[in-house]
């Protein structure tokens, strides 16, 4: 009998769309602020840093409860902030660093890639328009998975349709929640902190910035 070969790492990678493959936090940042101004409030620093990586429901809701509002009015505050990020999406994101060029040298090396954020897909799509949708395999949005980050299954999810072993894939996240989600699902995690300082007892490999991060150094990481 002959063995099969290991399959080569990583066998995908998988990549957060908010703060780790766009400077996008920052614009929820001005929906945010808009939104608590619009209310009669102002948006704490602590709360927004508590929403980094959840979801615009979450952020909502977070958002009332910090300014002493009833949390009955989260579906039409939420309507006001979809539509309101619509916009500023459409004005355009920047990569953050080194972020393209690691997903081009992927895709030219035809290592599977997904794109995988808790954003819902009405939002996302703007994002991914600019992106280039070409240069994801698949794309999971939010609304698309029955339980978000950090539970495990936005990236397991990834993995099964795209037919690798989640435990050979790298995930590339920045935030709490989608770190959790990555080292949960078994992949290999590589966060790189962007609006929020990861906690220090978070057992991760952390970076500064994908700046100079290419297939040979995640390729470092297969043992990791």
């Amino acid at each position: 009998m002959t063995d099969r070969p290991t399959p080569a790492f990583p066998q995908a990678v998988l990549f957060d769309m908010d703060g780790t493959l766009v400077d996008s936090e920052r614009v929820w940042d001005t929906g945010i602020e808009e939104l608590a101004e619009l209310l009669g409030g102002r948006l704490d620093p602590a709360v927004r840093a508590r929403m980094v990586g959840t979801n615009e429901d979450a952020s909502v809701l977070m958002l009332l409860e910090s300014l002493g509002l009833p949390l009955s009015e989260a579906p039409a505050r939420l309507l006001w902030l979809r539509r309101r990020m619509k916009e500023l999406f459409a004005e355009g994101v920047d990569w953050k660093p080194g972020a393209q060029e690691l997903l081009l040298e992927a895709r030219a090396a035809d290592v599977p890639t997904a794109l995988v954020t808790s954003t819902p897909r009405e939002l996302a799509e703007i994002i991914i328009d600019q992106l280039g949708p070409g240069n994801f395999d698949i794309t999971i949005c939010g609304d698309e998975v029955d339980q978000r980050k950090p539970h495990p299954e936005p990236y397991q999810t990834a993995a099964e349709k795209l037919g690798v072993d989640i435990r050979r894939s790298v995930v590339v996240e920045d935030s709490v929640s989608g770190v959790g989600s990555g080292l949960a699902s078994g992949a290999v995690t590589l966060a790189v902190p962007s609006e929020v300082e990861l906690p220090a007892d978070l057992e991760v490999l952390r970076l500064d910035t994908l700046e100079g991060v290419d297939l040979a150094y995640l390729r470092t990481l297969a043992d990791a």
